[in-house]
């Protein structure tokens, strides 16, 4: 039995065993997926659509405990990044800054970056495993309003629910078939992420490379 299959079994267990307090197992699952990133989140959701064919919790119960779970953990992230912010700014202004690495210019432009296209990423955030929690605890740090990242969450977490819940209900016939679409899915959505920052940080070097050069030249 690989991880996956165990920690899918304990939850089914506990699913099972909770009966009415199935949703809250719902939602504290999907919370912690948000504070502790690696823990498998969208495993949480088909097996709450599994219990839901299987009669043990509500279409609405289930639907409503796996958004509120992944919206009170957004709003704890963000919480997190603008206290984070609010260090790295001060840091940024003080003289001593080791190398400089860390200025007040750019964390300015990180900020108004992240406001320009951050939406984007909060809008897609539910159908980007590993780094969700991150796109939020960002935008926490670039102060990008919290009535808007609660927005732009709640419409991706309510997309992504209820396509897991659908895939959930109408594609697997066993806890096996829903271990093997969660796994699918995470290992080819974590390859392409991968693929995007390796692109993405290429680029940034070729471009600091260029700059370098542009500097150099007499």
């Amino acid at each position: 039995m690989t991880p996956l299959q165990g920690l899918a079994a304990s939850l089914s267990d506990a699913l099972s065993r909770a009966s009415p307090l199935a949703p809250a197992v719902l939602f504290g699952a999907t919370l912690v997926e948000y504070v502790f990133p690696p823990f498998p989140g969208d495993l949480v959701v088909v097996l709450g659509a599994w219990w839901v064919v299987q009669g043990h919790v509500s279409w609405p119960a289930a639907f409503a405990a796996v958004t509120a779970g992944a919206l009170l953990g957004a709003f704890v992230d963000w919480r997190v990044g603008a206290w984070i912010g609010a260090r790295l700014e001060r840091r940024a202004a003080l003289p001593t800054v080791v190398h400089k690495l860390l200025t007040a210019e750019r964390m300015a432009r990180f900020e108004e970056s992240y406001r320009r296209w951050g939406g984007l990423l909060i809008a897609a955030n539910r159908f980007l495993p590993a780094i969700r929690a991150f796109l939020f605890v960002a935008a926490g740090a670039a102060r990008v309003p919290l009535r808007k990242v609660l927005l732009l969450g709640a419409l991706s977490a309510i997309a992504w629910n209820a396509l897991l819940l659908g895939a959930g209900a109408l594609l697997a016939r066993n806890l096996a078939e829903l271990v093997g679409l969660v796994d699918r899915y995470t290992q080819a959505a974590s390859a392409l992420v991968v693929a995007v920052l390796v692109a993405l940080a290429a680029s940034w070097a070729l471009r600091r490379r260029a700059a370098r050069r542009k500097e150099d030249r007499p």
